[in-house]
Protein backbone atom coordinates (compact mmCIF):
# COMPACT_ATOMS: atom_id res chain seq x y z
CA UNK A 1 0.00 0.00 0.00
CA UNK A 2 2.74 2.25 0.77
CA UNK A 3 4.49 2.02 -2.38
CA UNK A 4 0.73 2.60 -4.05
CA UNK A 5 0.69 5.90 -1.97
CA UNK A 6 4.34 6.77 -2.44
CA UNK A 7 3.71 6.54 -6.39
CA UNK A 8 0.36 8.28 -6.49
CA UNK A 9 2.23 11.76 -4.63
CA UNK A 10 4.95 11.53 -7.25
CA UNK A 11 2.61 11.85 -9.82
CA UNK A 12 1.06 14.28 -8.19
CA UNK A 13 4.20 16.23 -7.79
CA UNK A 14 5.23 16.11 -11.04
CA UNK A 15 2.21 16.97 -12.89
CA UNK A 16 -0.47 18.86 -10.99
CA UNK A 17 -0.50 22.08 -10.15
CA UNK A 18 -1.81 23.76 -6.95
CA UNK A 19 -1.34 21.25 -4.24
CA UNK A 20 0.56 20.78 -1.37
CA UNK A 21 0.63 17.39 0.70
CA UNK A 22 1.55 17.74 4.65
CA UNK A 23 2.78 14.56 5.91
CA UNK A 24 3.73 14.36 9.71
CA UNK A 25 5.10 11.56 11.43
CA UNK A 26 8.68 10.68 13.43
CA UNK A 27 11.27 11.66 11.55
CA UNK A 28 12.83 8.05 11.23
CA UNK A 29 9.74 6.49 10.53
CA UNK A 30 8.55 9.25 7.87
CA UNK A 31 11.74 10.06 6.34
CA UNK A 32 13.36 7.15 6.09
CA UNK A 33 10.68 3.94 6.21
CA UNK A 34 7.95 6.24 4.13
CA UNK A 35 9.63 8.26 1.75
CA UNK A 36 12.77 7.11 1.48
CA UNK A 37 14.57 10.13 1.20
CA UNK A 38 18.06 8.32 1.02
CA UNK A 39 16.85 5.61 -1.19
CA UNK A 40 17.46 5.58 -4.81
CA UNK A 41 14.56 3.42 -5.29
CA UNK A 42 12.00 5.01 -4.25
CA UNK A 43 9.50 7.14 -6.07
CA UNK A 44 9.92 10.41 -3.98
CA UNK A 45 13.97 9.98 -3.85
CA UNK A 46 15.55 13.82 -4.72
CA UNK A 47 11.87 15.61 -4.90
CA UNK A 48 12.28 18.69 -2.90
CA UNK A 49 10.31 18.89 0.31
CA UNK A 50 10.51 21.05 3.55
CA UNK A 51 11.09 19.94 6.79
CA UNK A 52 9.30 21.54 9.89
CA UNK A 53 10.66 20.31 13.34
CA UNK A 54 9.81 20.72 16.63
CA UNK A 55 12.38 21.39 18.84
CA UNK A 56 12.47 20.38 22.71
CA UNK A 57 10.12 22.49 24.72
CA UNK A 58 10.91 24.40 27.90
CA UNK A 59 9.44 22.80 31.01
CA UNK A 60 7.16 25.35 31.27
CA UNK A 61 5.94 24.69 27.49
CA UNK A 62 5.79 20.70 27.77
CA UNK A 63 3.65 21.57 31.20
CA UNK A 64 1.43 23.71 28.90
CA UNK A 65 1.10 21.17 26.36
CA UNK A 66 0.27 18.60 28.74
CA UNK A 67 -2.19 20.39 30.36
CA UNK A 68 -4.45 22.11 26.75
CA UNK A 69 -3.77 18.49 25.52
CA UNK A 70 -5.58 16.60 28.76
CA UNK A 71 -8.49 19.46 28.48
CA UNK A 72 -9.44 19.23 24.73
CA UNK A 73 -9.96 15.49 25.88
CA UNK A 74 -11.92 16.83 28.75
CA UNK A 75 -9.73 14.46 31.37
CA UNK A 76 -8.65 15.76 34.74
CA UNK A 77 -5.22 14.86 35.46
CA UNK A 78 -3.57 15.59 38.72
CA UNK A 79 -0.90 18.55 38.14
CA UNK A 80 1.74 15.87 40.30
CA UNK A 81 1.01 13.56 37.00
CA UNK A 82 1.91 16.38 34.36
CA UNK A 83 4.62 17.56 36.56
CA UNK A 84 5.95 13.96 36.56
CA UNK A 85 5.61 13.45 33.07
CA UNK A 86 7.55 17.31 31.92
CA UNK A 87 10.27 15.93 33.91
CA UNK A 88 10.30 12.24 33.02
CA UNK A 89 10.27 12.67 29.25
CA UNK A 90 12.30 16.47 29.22
CA UNK A 91 10.10 18.40 26.41
CA UNK A 92 10.64 15.73 23.57
CA UNK A 93 6.99 16.99 22.05
CA UNK A 94 6.66 12.95 20.68
CA UNK A 95 7.48 11.30 24.00
CA UNK A 96 5.14 14.01 25.83
CA UNK A 97 2.45 12.45 23.56
CA UNK A 98 3.82 9.10 24.12
CA UNK A 99 3.32 9.44 27.80
CA UNK A 100 0.39 11.33 28.01
CA UNK A 101 -1.93 8.56 26.09
CA UNK A 102 0.37 5.85 27.44
CA UNK A 103 -1.30 7.60 30.79
CA UNK A 104 -5.08 7.67 29.83
CA UNK A 105 -5.01 4.51 28.41
CA UNK A 106 -4.21 2.96 31.57
CA UNK A 107 -0.56 1.57 30.20
CA UNK A 108 0.94 1.60 34.33
CA UNK A 109 2.80 4.16 36.21
CA UNK A 110 5.34 6.43 34.37
CA UNK A 111 8.12 4.16 35.03
CA UNK A 112 6.65 1.52 32.90
CA UNK A 113 5.22 3.50 30.28
CA UNK A 114 9.63 5.51 30.09
CA UNK A 115 10.13 1.96 29.63
CA UNK A 116 8.16 1.22 26.35
CA UNK A 117 8.99 4.71 24.96
CA UNK A 118 12.90 3.60 25.17
CA UNK A 119 12.26 0.43 23.74
CA UNK A 120 10.32 2.23 21.09
CA UNK A 121 13.29 4.40 20.52
CA UNK A 122 15.70 1.54 20.46
CA UNK A 123 13.17 -0.47 17.70
CA UNK A 124 13.50 3.24 15.73
CA UNK A 125 16.88 3.35 16.09
CA UNK A 126 16.97 -0.18 14.17
CA UNK A 127 14.65 0.24 11.84
CA UNK A 128 16.56 3.15 10.88
CA UNK A 129 19.83 0.67 10.30
CA UNK A 130 17.60 -1.59 8.40
CA UNK A 131 16.53 0.61 5.50
CA UNK A 132 19.96 2.56 5.42
CA UNK A 133 21.03 -1.10 4.62
CA UNK A 134 19.09 -1.71 1.85
CA UNK A 135 20.71 1.00 -0.05
CA UNK A 136 24.02 1.13 1.67
CA UNK A 137 25.53 -1.36 4.07
CA UNK A 138 28.10 0.56 4.68
CA UNK A 139 26.28 3.63 5.62
CA UNK A 140 24.11 1.41 7.93
CA UNK A 141 27.02 -0.04 9.48
CA UNK A 142 28.68 3.37 9.85
CA UNK A 143 25.37 4.84 11.38
CA UNK A 144 25.86 1.56 14.31
CA UNK A 145 29.03 2.58 14.79
CA UNK A 146 28.37 5.97 15.64
CA UNK A 147 25.61 5.58 17.97
CA UNK A 148 28.01 2.79 19.76
CA UNK A 149 30.62 5.16 19.80
CA UNK A 150 29.13 7.97 21.47
CA UNK A 151 26.92 6.14 23.79
CA UNK A 152 30.04 4.51 25.02
CA UNK A 153 31.36 8.05 25.58
CA UNK A 154 32.76 9.56 22.31
CA UNK A 155 31.53 13.24 23.09
CA UNK A 156 33.66 14.86 20.73
CA UNK A 157 34.84 14.42 16.61
CA UNK A 158 38.14 13.08 16.93
CA UNK A 159 37.00 10.21 19.73
CA UNK A 160 33.73 9.13 17.44
CA UNK A 161 36.44 8.95 14.54
CA UNK A 162 39.16 6.81 16.22
CA UNK A 163 36.16 4.69 17.53
CA UNK A 164 35.18 3.91 14.33
CA UNK A 165 38.46 3.60 12.77
CA UNK A 166 38.96 1.25 15.57
CA UNK A 167 36.14 -1.11 14.87
CA UNK A 168 36.41 -0.50 11.16
CA UNK A 169 40.30 -1.40 11.34
CA UNK A 170 40.88 1.57 8.51
CA UNK A 171 40.64 4.68 7.96
CA UNK A 172 37.51 6.73 7.80
CA UNK A 173 36.75 9.39 4.98
CA UNK A 174 35.71 12.86 7.18
CA UNK A 175 33.20 13.39 4.49
CA UNK A 176 31.47 9.98 5.05
CA UNK A 177 31.29 10.06 8.93
CA UNK A 178 30.60 13.93 9.07
CA UNK A 179 27.12 12.82 7.05
CA UNK A 180 26.13 10.15 9.16
CA UNK A 181 26.79 12.43 11.98
CA UNK A 182 24.87 14.71 10.43
CA UNK A 183 22.21 12.67 9.72
CA UNK A 184 21.81 12.03 13.29
CA UNK A 185 21.77 15.15 14.39
CA UNK A 186 18.80 16.41 12.13
CA UNK A 187 16.72 13.24 12.83
CA UNK A 188 17.40 14.79 16.92
CA UNK A 189 18.59 11.45 18.04
CA UNK A 190 21.80 13.35 19.18
CA UNK A 191 23.17 16.50 19.58
CA UNK A 192 27.01 17.70 20.50
CA UNK A 193 28.00 14.12 20.43
CA UNK A 194 25.52 13.40 23.33
CA UNK A 195 22.10 11.56 22.86
CA UNK A 196 19.37 14.16 23.64
CA UNK A 197 17.32 10.82 25.13
CA UNK A 198 20.18 9.69 27.55
CA UNK A 199 18.68 6.84 28.53
CA UNK A 200 17.92 5.87 24.85
CA UNK A 201 22.07 6.23 24.51
CA UNK A 202 22.63 4.39 27.86
CA UNK A 203 20.68 1.11 26.79
CA UNK A 204 22.75 0.69 23.50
Amino acid sequence: MSGEVLNALAHAYDFDRNITFILTGSEVGLLYDFIGIEDPNSPLFGRYFHEVRIDRFTHDESIDFLRRGFKELNIEVPMSIIEEITNVFDGIPGWLVYAANAYIRGAGDLSMIREAAINEALNELERLIRVKANYSVVNARRTALVLRCIANGGNTWSKVVKCVEDFEGATVSPTSLSNVIRTLERLSIIRDYEFLDQCTGRRL
